[in-house]
């Protein structure tokens, strides 16, 4: 496929964008999130009982791509200094810091739920001042560009997800940004149910090196 490339490291990157995320807006993530209903808060509970089952110590978080803050909400219940940055501006849980950029100031853990994949440039992770930072991301099982599975896959969107990562290219990429592994896990697939056997979302927790 002519608009891909595979990186050193593994990751696959859609080189040029055609069509630039323009109707990504407040009323873009209020319909989206509404139609997952119920499912929205048993996501943030999920994603916040498995980062305290790693991470023990949690006094501040960010959450890069916070969607409708769901997560936001119930981090706030316990965790003492909670941010959220998303290009849409959503209205953030009372109490919870917006931050312009993600990288300007000091968090224990930052967070990218489904929206690392949506930048331009990922590079800005080695400048994150963060311990941890944990992933989630749709896991490209098959790396040849030219294959079916590729070209049909559901979670190649061109010019939304940009990047494509599987278990050993997402280590390498973070291992460049100054983070290691500590665990990888499926535990999304539990809601985001897969239509095949094989896994549907890789989240992973990296600590820094």
């Amino acid at each position: 496929m002519k608009n891909y490339k595979i990186h050193s490291n593994g990751v696959i990157q859609q080189k040029e964008i055609i069509n630039k995320l323009q109707d990504y807006n407040i009323d873009y993530v209020a319909d989206r999130y509404d139609s997952y209903g119920e499912l929205s808060k048993r996501m943030a509970y999920l994603r916040y009982g498995f980062l305290k089952s790693i991470c023990k110590d949690v006094r501040s978080i960010l959450d890069v791509g916070y969607g409708n803050g769901d997560f936001l909400q119930v981090c706030k219940k316990t965790i003492q200094r909670v941010g959220g940055n998303d290009i849409t501006h959503y209205p953030l849980p009372k109490g919870v810091n917006f931050e312009y950029k993600a990288t300007d100031n000091y968090y224990d853990v930052v967070c990218f739920f489904d929206s690392l994949e949506h930048f331009e440039d990922i590079s800005f992770v080695k400048d994150l001042k963060c311990e941890y930072i944990y992933i989630s991301v749709p896991l490209c099982h098959y790396n040849n560009l030219g294959s079916e599975w590729f070209k049909n896959w559901k979670h190649r969107r061109e010019d939304e997800h940009l990047w494509h990562f599987d278990k050993n290219s997402l280590k390498h990429f973070m291992q460049d940004m100054g983070f290691e592994i500590i665990v990888y896990s499926d535990v999304e697939d539990i809601i985001r149910t897969p239509i095949d056997s094989n896994q549907n979302i890789l989240t992973g927790i990296f600590k820094r090196k």
